[in-house]
């Protein structure tokens, strides 16, 4: 199929791009296009006015330090590559090599996924761990969106129609913090049916001082396990402890579709939880548990 008609928008300035936004209507921002091109060529999306950021420079790019910020232009494989990402946000590496294939890593960017936000995505799961704010800007200014309020429900985003986000922040973990990101595909490549990524401290005597989580693929957005992340601090990482993270993540709402049913994510949360959960200990000098 072909896309419904449409008229096309070249900006060349973050200025030009919204007030195009806000000029018109039913318009859809354009960034990697490997998802919204298929959407409009099956008439999914049928936007009146595509605005095309490919040209917009200062979109893209990335800067580390205890802020991490990453430009929403700023490609999958840009990232996935950078040696200042790698040494300071590892996981997020580790998560986008299970995006797509690198001809899609290559085109697809890091705000055009999380604008998309599909429940299975690895980089709003990635982002939600990581507590980012999401700087969006309209012909009224910038204005701050913490992920946590992003996502409003499936495929939905907080963004405004005349809205464009144009920038990702998120504080660094400390140097030699612990990582581990797990997900199950039918095929490598496709989106997870259900994904986990978990980060991590240990103080001298073995204890977890700080952890997070996060469990994606199950509902309409990857969902954080505060209240285990809580009681988490202070725990040690035995095999019970780690028994116990698995069963929090399997109970996390499911949601059933043509391919699996909810019981079956909520399972495999469980599972994914558990191998991630042991990455993060290994790559931060804690035991790997064999029995758990």
């Amino acid at each position: 199929m072909k896309p419904a008609p449409f008229t096309y928008h070249d900006p060349s300035t973050i200025d030009e791009a919204v007030a195009l936004l806000a000029a018109h209507e039913n318009t859809r921002p354009l960034a990697g296009g490997q998802s919204l091109v298929p959407m409009m060529n099956f008439r999914y999306a049928m936007p009146d006015h595509i605005i095309d950021l490919n040209g917009v420079a200062p979109l893209a790019g990335v800067s580390t330090g205890v802020r991490i910020t990453i430009g929403a232009m700023t490609r999958q494989r840009s990232v996935e590559f950078s040696t200042e990402i790698l040494q300071a946000a590892p996981i997020l590496v580790e998560a986008l090599k299970n995006v797509g294939h690198r001809q899609t890593r290559n085109r697809g960017t890091i705000g055009g996924s999380l604008c998309h936000l599909d429940p299975a995505a690895e980089t709003p799961a990635m982002m939600m761990l990581h507590d980012a704010d999401l700087t969006a800007v309209s012909v009224r200014g910038p204005r701050q969106i913490p992920v946590s309020e992003f996502a409003l429900g499936f495929m939905a985003t907080a963004l405004e129609p005349d809205e464009l986000l144009t920038q990702i922040a998120f504080d660094a973990w400390p140097a030699g913090h612990g990582h581990g990101f797990e997900e199950y595909a039918r095929r490598h490549g496709d989106f997870a049916i259900a994904s986990c990524g978990v980060l991590l401290t240990l103080d001298a005597s073995g204890t977890i001082s700080r952890f997070a989580t996060v469990v994606g693929g199950l509902a309409t957005a990857p969902a954080r396990l505060l209240d285990f992340e809580a009681k988490a601090v202070g725990a040690r990482p035995d095999d019970d402890f780690v028994a116990a993270f698995a069963a929090a993540a399997s109970g996390v709402e499911a949601a059933d579709d043509a391919h699996v049913s909810a019981a079956y994510r909520q399972h495999l949360a469980g599972v994914m939880a558990k191998r991630a959960l042991k990455k993060a200990l290994a790559s931060v000098g804690g035991k790997v548990l064999q029995n758990a």
